[in-house]
């Protein structure tokens, strides 16, 4: 049997709880306007919920990534071209939004530690500054997702309609305190119809592990996550 990396379960699963925590996390920062002014001002008025909110897209960008490894792999199969264009303008686009997600947390460190208007003028300054490196990959960011959703649906791997929700994507805001809005939401809902149904399926069709695998490998994902959150916690 031939390998093929991520894998069926990791990309499965990938398929199905990267765009179920983007969508929780979009849904959670309804109703306050968009722009990081009110961003770090609801904040600091419901810590907890919009510290959620941004903890849970965080997690569902990071978790994306074996999922469109996945679909790149497939899309590959009969369409090489567009699997290579799509999946890399996806990944580096899913590396900018883990960049200004880092950044969101700081500023929210920073409205903690020395009130909202100081991280104000720090955001706004950072908007200013020439950083040029993530700022660059805001053609990937856009274009990737309706390239990869062409491959898509040239290679079979998902019918028409799932395509163009997955395209859907490309219209995602970017940016450091970006909020939502009802357009947000219906844009990663795309992303959601589209792979998570192709994230069971993909499940569906992996052959299961044997029940020696299973009690071999589960202590050990317990162990090592209980162990990255520890040491993440000891700085």
């Amino acid at each position: 049997m031939t390998f093929t990396f991520p894998g069926p379960w990791l990309g499965g699963v990938s398929l199905i709880t990267g765009p179920l925590l983007l969508l929780a996390g979009s849904v959670l920062r309804l109703g306050v306007p968009f722009f990081y002014p009110d961003q770090l001002d609801a904040h600091q008025r419901q810590p907890l919920l919009w510290g959620t909110a941004y903890a849970l897209f965080l997690l569902g960008t990071v978790m994306l990534w074996p999922g469109v490894v996945t679909v790149a792999v497939r899309v590959g199969a009969t369409r090489p071209g567009w699997a290579v264009w799509g999946g890399a303008l996806v990944m580096f686009g899913l590396f900018a939004r883990a960049f200004h997600y880092g950044v969101n947390t700081f500023a929210f460190s920073l409205a903690g530690s020395h009130g909202v208007p100081v991280a104000q003028q720090a955001v706004g300054a950072y908007y200013r500054y020439p950083e040029w490196v993530v700022s660059s990959l805001s053609l990937p960011v856009m274009a990737g997702w309706i390239v990869l959703a062409a491959g898509c649906y040239l290679s079979g791997t998902l019918r028409l309609p799932y395509a163009i929700a997955l395209a859907l994507m490309s219209g995602l805001m970017i940016g450091v305190l970006k909020g939502s809005t009802w357009a947000s939401v219906v844009q990663v809902a795309g992303l959601a119809v589209a792979l998570v149904p192709l994230g069971v399926a993909i499940l569906r069709e992996a052959a299961r592990p044997s029940r020696r695998a299973v009690l071999r490998t589960v202590p050990l994902l317990v162990l090592a996550v209980a162990g990255s959150v520890v040491l993440g916690r000891l700085g």
